[in-house]
């Protein structure tokens, strides 16, 4: 194929997943680059991050659905994304549904990060729900993306105790650090080649 993977990144929110593998390839330690960051949310920290790492970053609007994509916005996406020739999309906090207008276009070639051991508690804080279910650990999970929500093959996860006295502030933070570690590791086997 030659030189690095280029993965395009969307995201939602802060974007410290999005660091996190940014910081991985300006280390040395995972040989990829981030085309794009492309966010549904006008003002999302991931697309200030991004342009203070110099990568290309916009927002491309949502259209009228809460949880998905218009797919006319998706098909749009597809083409944003191949235009930037993008091996790998990764999901870093974005909170819309895929459907087929993008995950027939990169198969098998979507990666998304969610916090806790799947199949237990997809969807939304996820961190609480294995606090209010008095869970004695959760963590996170790397997964491919399919049509549904949080149901794709699992690629690697890592668990996180739940500790006495953990609030939902608390077991997130330490769920965000363990997704900062896992994150780039798996990006880094589809960078090396290695179907996981």
């Amino acid at each position: 194929m030659g030189g690095p993977l280029t993965l395009g990144v969307l995201g939602s929110g802060k974007g410290s997943n999005f660091a996190a593998i940014a910081d991985a390839i300006a280390a040395g330690t995972l040989d990829a680059r981030v085309g794009v960051v492309i966010s549904d949310v006008p003002d999302a920290g991931i697309l200030k991050l991004a342009e203070r790492h110099g990568v290309p970053a916009m927002y491309l609007p949502p259209g009228r659905f809460k949880t998905r994509l218009e797919p006319e916005r998706e098909a749009e996406l597809a083409e944003v994304l191949r235009s930037y020739r993008v091996g790998l999309v990764v999901l870093a906090g974005y909170m819309r549904l895929l459907k087929e207008g993008l995950v027939g276009a990169f198969p098998g070639r979507i990666v998304n990060i969610h916090p806790s051991l799947l199949p237990k508690f997809p969807g939304l804080a996820a961190w609480r729900q294995a606090l209010e279910a008095g869970e004695k650990e959760t963590g996170c999970t790397v997964h491919r993306v399919d049509l549904g929500m949080d149901t794709g093959p699992i690629l690697a996860q890592a668990r996180v105790p739940i500790l006495p006295g953990d609030t939902a502030e608390t077991l997130h933070a330490r769920i965000q650090a363990a997704e900062h570690a896992l994150y780039p590791q798996v990006v880094r086997r589809f960078a090396a080649g290695e179907t996981p």
